[in-house]
Order: C-alpha cells, then structure tokens, then sequence
C-alpha cells in the first residue's frame, strides 16, 4: 500500500503535463467520454492519449470502463475521479515523513 506521501508524488508527477492538465479539463468540463472523442478535442493523438490516460489512471486521477456501443464496437470511456489535493507547508512536511525509502535505482 502507498504511503500519503507516495500517493501525493505520483499525482504531482501525473498532473505536472500540459496534455494530461487539458485532459483533466476536458473531462471535468464534458463528462466522461471516449478515447477518441478525447484525442479530438485535446488534438493529440491517440497513442499519446493512451500514454497520459494510464498515466493520469495510475495515480488514482481519472478511471475507465470499456462499454460496447450499440453498433458492437468497444469504446473505453475516461472519467475523472474526484480528488483534492492540499499543497501547504504543513500537508507537504506530513507527506515527506510518510515516504517509502528510497530505492537503489532511485539514488542516482
């Protein structure tokens, strides 16, 4: 299980991209909706799209659901999930004493 620290980490890290701040936007602004739908409207495309979801996906910021249209066709649908994330001296200096220590790799 992640740490508040590490959770805050992975979310700062997911936020700190213009692309991934316009997809937040699009779907806090439009509602859930589908990859390619999503990839028009950011102008980016879809392979990148997928990057920055998964990306936005694994710490914890928007969700998925694959759902069939009424043609048959799958259509991944993106929504964001709420959160609220406090950036003050006192929430940073909780989180830092919470992180999980550093790896090897991570040293360098």
């Amino acid at each position: 299980m992640k740490s508040e620290g590490d959770r805050l980490l992975e979310s700062l890290a997911a936020l700190a991209n213009p692309h991934r701040l316009r997809i937040i936007e699009a779907l806090q602004t439009n509602g859930r909706t589908y990859v390619s739908q999503l990839a028009r409207e950011i102008g980016i495309s879809r392979p990148l799209l997928h990057l920055h979801l998964r990306k936005l996906e694994d710490a914890g910021l928007v969700t998925s659901r694959l759902e069939l249209s009424d043609e048959g066709k799958a259509l991944n649908f993106y929504e964001v999930l709420p959160f609220d994330i406090a950036l003050t001296p006192t929430s940073v200096a909780d989180a830092a004493q919470s992180l999980s220590p550093p790896s090897k790799t991570s040293e360098a």
